[in-house]
């Protein structure tokens, strides 16, 4: 049975816990992250330029906000966690809240880890709501993601996007999802879309990849497939084929700002050399 409220804050009172957050004009969704982690020793929010609200909501609601200037995903993760009070850390985003139940079965797992000294971080669910409803399948249930850690044994990947948070030694699974509200529209996800397809690019080149036509032309439709027939997108309704069609746009706009150098250089040379075409 879930902890009542008052149990669950009594509890993990005693517990040296600190949670991260970093934003960038999240003043919709700062309030509800913060609140559903108010069991925890320390709130840490790491802003690197709100224009909105999100600062003042935040310290409002009794969290310490520090200003850093955007250094990348990876990066940024590892200065709110290198400024936190308690070496156990617990990472959130702006739009994911800790439902009850998680929060009960991570204030029991923080109490055996800090007695035992094992594991030394935590993997959770998460559970996202799109579209009116919750998403679980296609890719974006269970989603595994570890967030909960020791900071002396963990530290957050730096790449230009998809970072990941790297613990030295064992990990433990809970069983509750984190809840995960992403996009307010299909605009909202198109725009991260654009962002991350960018993002991913900008890595890509950075590693030396050069992707040819063959990718370009299979790659999307392959990331269809996979998300809405191999994972079973399709039983998430309208939403599912959605996602999915996302999904595969944002592969294909990767690979496309990837050639787009190469493409711009064969037609710049057709353009000053009509008579070769």
């Amino acid at each position: 049975m879930p902890l009542s409220s008052l149990t669950l804050m009594e509890t993990m009172a005693q517990l040296p816990l600190s949670v991260t957050i970093i934003t960038l004009n999240e003043e919709e969704n700062i309030g509800r992250a913060i609140r559903s982690v108010s069991f925890a020793d320390e709130v840490v929010v790491v802003d690197s330029g709100s224009q909105d609200q999100t600062v003042e909501i935040a310290r409002g609601l009794g969290a310490r906000v520090i200003h850093n200037p955007w250094p990348g995903y990876g990066a940024q993760k590892n200065f709110a966690q290198r400024n936190a009070r308690n070496d156990w850390i617990l990472n959130l985003d702006a739009d994911e809240e800790v439902p009850p139940e998680l929060a009960a079965e991570l204030a029991a797992a923080l109490r055996d880890a800090l007695q035992t000294g094992r594991p030394r971080g935590f993997s959770m669910p998460r559970k996202t709501f799109y579209l009116g409803r919750w998403i679980r399948h296609g890719g974006w249930y269970p989603n595994l993601l570890c967030r909960l850690s020791d900071r002396r044994f963990a530290s957050w990947s730096e790449p230009r996007v998809h970072e990941s948070l790297v613990v030295q030694g064992e990990t433990a699974v809970l069983r509750n999802p984190l809840h995960h509200h992403s996009f307010g529209s299909i605009r909202d996800q198109v725009l991260t879309n654009l962002r991350f397809a960018q993002l991913g690019s900008e890595e890509l080149t950075r590693r030396g990849g050069r992707p040819g036509i063959l990718r370009l032309l299979l790659k999307p439709p392959g990331k269809f497939v996979e998300t809405y027939f191999l994972k079973r997108g399709f039983l998430d309704g309208l939403a599912g084929f959605i996602i999915a069609v996302n999904a595969a746009y944002s592969v294909f706009l990767k690979y496309a700002f990837t050639l787009e150098p190469a493409i711009r250089v064969s037609g710049r040379a057709d353009y000053e050399n009509p008579d070769h075409r």
